[in-house]
């Protein structure tokens, strides 16, 4: 007898279509029938060790986050119940160009340091790996969800090339599609840049370019935050468009917003670029999440210069007094290329978090508010908080507009991505919220997209981009990767005051057929594992 049949589900499956009623088997991890209208049609009902009743409820496909920095936090808190209670059933990490493999011992505590405002020191976690595949072998130990992987290119050039503002010679590219090839062999599914991030932001269009040619021969895509999403967005956009057309790669647009005042209102100018691109036969795809500010680190702000060079020597010329001063100039008049061309708003910039629990005082204020507190001038005080917590802080950057984030939810091409830093006092809600926002917010209580529309935009669009042949679909022999939630009440709990809260509305959640949310509580189980590269 089969372990599980969930009753009078209300299906949404996942393609787009028109939900039905039915009754859904599972067994061995997998959806093993389906019987439409079993209760009106009088017909045999499947039987099950155990049987869930699921009248009023939606079952939809679990969720795909296409924008996670879970890297460490995976390993590091078995429970996560951060994502796992949104109904987010696979992860992909290894965003935004850099993360922890490939690595050696030396561009790892590069790497620990650089992104510790989004993953914590890492010294919590036991880093034993140090290529792609040992670190996917580290998820397939368990974990609370699934994880896909995607290749660093900053990490990767930091291994090949170090952290300087020059070009790679040619022995150096070598070694970096080496690299990518080897990651892309042991089971990556494509690679990431983080653009306005050193050192991945010295890579120019045709070192790019190589990289996404390997990527391409592997079936893998190109994953790019981009070098701007404020005074040069539209350029930056098209830069990445023609690039991976060159190369021939699939491209997938990471956290793709029109930010900043230069912007409002952007939105059909970039949706018009992409309609042209895929009009003439491109491959692209793109991920939001449903929220107006940002989120990234401070020291990211910093004009490309002044990082130069990897953790250390930011931290020597922000301690030098005349370079400090020219740092300012860029960042509040010229508009360093790190705020992505625009002079900094500092009453747009709020600590979200610290990595020194003795600063706490900046979290939850932005910038500005801080330094007319201290009566001081912003810049001296993001200044010494750099200095003072090793470039720890988080920030949440308010410089989104509605309007854009609504248009891009409603492209043909869009997907969902929480792009969230699970990092800090205040993390930004959409680390907790995203999927449960889109199902409540914009379905049920404004209407942008039907629930139909949205669960396909999280389910099967998202495992297409992945080439997943048997996810993202709620389809007989397809992974019992599930999600019960109630239309009528899912919601994000978190907000900007109280991030960490869980949403409400969904009751169960499935990995390979096990609970790893039941009646709305995390269970122990750990079902959850590396998710290779299928091969071509």
């Amino acid at each position: 007898m089969e372990e599980l049949v969930i009753r009078d589900a209300d299906v949404v499956d996942g393609s787009g279509d028109h939900s039905y009623r039915a009754d859904v088997v599972v067994d061995g991890g997998r959806i093993v029938s389906i019987v439409k209208e079993a209760a009106d049609a009088g017909c045999q009902r499947p039987k099950a060790r155990r049987e869930l009743d699921a009248e009023g409820l939606v079952l939809a496909p679990g969720f795909i986050d296409m924008h996670a920095h879970s890297d460490l936090a995976l390993l590091r808190d078995p429970d996560h119940s951060a994502k796992a209670a949104q109904g987010v059933t696979l992860e992909v990490l290894g965003q935004d160009g850099l993360s922890y493999a490939p690595v050696d011992d030396r561009t790892l505590g590069e790497v620990r340091r650089a992104i510790a405002g989004w993953n914590g020191s890492g010294d919590d976690v036991d880093v034993d790996w140090r290529s792609v595949g040992e670190y996917l072998d580290r998820l397939d130990q368990g974990i609370a969800v699934n994880a896909a992987y995607l290749i660093p290119q900053g990490t990767v050039r930091a291994l090949a090339v170090g952290w300087e503002d020059r070009e790679a010679t040619p022995g150096e590219l070598d070694r970096m599609r080496q690299l990518v090839a080897e990651g892309m062999e042991q089971g990556a599914v494509g690679m990431s840049s983080g653009l306005t991030y050193t050192p991945g932001m010295y890579a120019p269009d045709a070192e790019l370019t190589e990289l996404c040619r390997v990527v391409a021969s592997y079936g893998g895509y190109y994953c790019p935050h981009h070098r701007s999403y404020g005074a040069g967005a539209l350029e930056a956009y098209a830069e990445m468009v023609a690039l991976t057309r060159e190369a021939g790669c699939p491209l997938h647009l990471a956290h793709a917003t029109m930010n900043f005042g230069v912007n409002k209102g952007r939105a059909p100018e970039l949706l018009a670029l992409l309609d042209e691109a895929l009009d003439a036969g491109a491959d692209i795809t793109l991920d939001t999440y449903p929220y107006t500010p940002g989120c990234t680190t401070l020291v990211a702000l910093l004009p490309s210069w002044a990082s130069e060079g990897g953790p250390q020597e930011i931290l020597r010329r922000l301690a030098d007094d005349g370079t400090a001063e020219r740092i300012r100039h860029h960042l509040e008049v010229t508009g360093s290329d790190g705020c992505h061309g625009v002079p900094v708003e500092w009453e747009t910039i709020e600590i979200s978090g610290v990595g020194d629990p003795a600063l706490g005082e900046y979290v939850g204020r932005t910038v500005l508010e801080s330094a007319r507190a201290r009566g001081e001038e912003p810049w001296a005080v993001a200044r010494e908080l750099l200095l003072k917590d090793r470039l720890a802080p988080t920030i949440l950057q308010h410089v989104g507009h509605e309007e854009n984030v609504r248009e891009i939810m409603r492209h043909r091409v869009h997907t969902g991505g929480s792009d969230g830093i699970l990092q800090g006092a205040k993390p930004h809600p959409r680390a907790y919220g995203t999927f449960p926002r889109y199902l409540g917010h914009y379905v049920r209580e404004l209407g942008v997209l039907s629930l139909e529309e949205c669960v396909a935009h999280l389910t099967s669009r998202p495992a297409a981009r992945l080439r997943l042949p048997d996810r993202g679909l709620v389809r007989e022999g397809y992974k019992a990767d599930l999600v019960l939630f109630d239309p009528r009440t899912v919601d994000a709990g978190s907000t900007f005051a109280e991030p960490r809260m869980l949403p409400t509305g969904i009751p169960y959640v499935l990995v390979d057929g096990r609970f790893v949310i039941e009646d709305g509580r995390r269970t122990d189980v750990l079902a959850g594992r590396a998710v290779r590269r299928s091969p071509r």
